[in-house]
């Protein structure tokens, strides 16, 4: 069942897509999407890979249960519209996709991507089509509305082709899809040629090194939404790792000092 104020998170997230470029933070649980909600970010979003290692696990072995799970976790946890990272729908087929995104607009999601590789390598074009139409027609049809991304991985998949990126992000366009997601772009020229050559918001993924430019550059590339991926996650476990390492090392516990307050969580954790 989605929650009573779902229909003005999916207004709210379609309109800061027309407002101009803006960041959507990839949060791992409620808490972590509650301290990013009360630091002024508009939307959170999932990250598939930060959720799995939250599980013990690596990448793409999360059930749809859990990922939905998952998702409701943070919709309940903020008042910011919420997306998903929903990796392939959890199936191959378009039925798969489409069911997906109906799940997840019954969670109270804003919004969520399907992406065009199965998991094992990527989808030929005309699948991935008629995998994103189902998936558009599904987020039509969800009550509150969907904004629904379609990714195109060649780049972190093994395929540096860029035209054949583009032929896939205009398919995707054409089939319904509100926003393009191609993740892993080498240069900021490469951004804005796919940024030109299309008609509907490009998403942009920070997160890998040497290739995460900033706001300023991206939006004069034509980005009009930029994601994390598992860079805050990484970022949160690098502390982990370097206090854990100090006691462990050194004996001392130096890192508190340094630590977020107490008081300054909990007035997140109010929010």
């Amino acid at each position: 069942m989605t929650s009573p104020d779902s229909g003005n998170r999916v207004a709210r997230f379609r309109a800061l897509h027309a407002q101009g470029i803006f960041v959507i933070a990839n949060a791992w649980d409620a808490g972590s999407a509650r301290v990013l909600a009360g630091l002024g970010f508009p939307a959170v979003a999932t990250s598939s890979g930060a959720m799995a290692n939250t599980f013990g696990r690596v990448d793409g072995r999360v059930s749809r249960e859990e990922a939905l799970a998952h998702a409701r976790a943070l919709v309940e946890a903020v008042d910011v519209p919420v997306s998903a990272d929903l990796e392939n729908g959890f199936g191959d087929s378009p039925r798969d996709a489409a069911e997906t995104i109906r799940r997840g607009a019954a969670a109270g999601l804003a919004g969520g991507s399907i992406e065009d590789y199965s998991g094992k390598s990527l989808y030929g074009i005309e699948q991935a089509v008629e995998r994103v139409a189902a998936a558009a027609e599904a987020a039509r049809a969800a009550p509150d509305g969907f904004v629904l991304t379609a990714r195109a991985e060649n780049f972190i998949r093994g395929s540096t082709d860029l035209d054949d990126t583009i032929r896939r992000l205009q398919a995707y366009e054409r089939a319904g899809a509100d926003v393009l997601f191609a993740p892993g772009l080498p240069t900021l020229e490469a951004v804005h040629t796919v940024c030109s050559a299309l008609g509907k918001p490009f998403n942009f993924m920070v997160g890998i090194p040497g290739k995460s430019w900033s706001l300023a550059e991206l939006e004069s590339a034509g980005v009009r939404r930029v994601s994390l991926a598992t860079s805050l996650y990484k970022a949160a476990i690098t502390g982990l790792v370097s206090a854990a390492r100090e006691i462990r090392e050194k004996g001392t516990f130096g890192y508190v000092d340094s630590a977020i307050a107490s008081k300054e969580l909990s007035g997140y954790m109010r929010h």
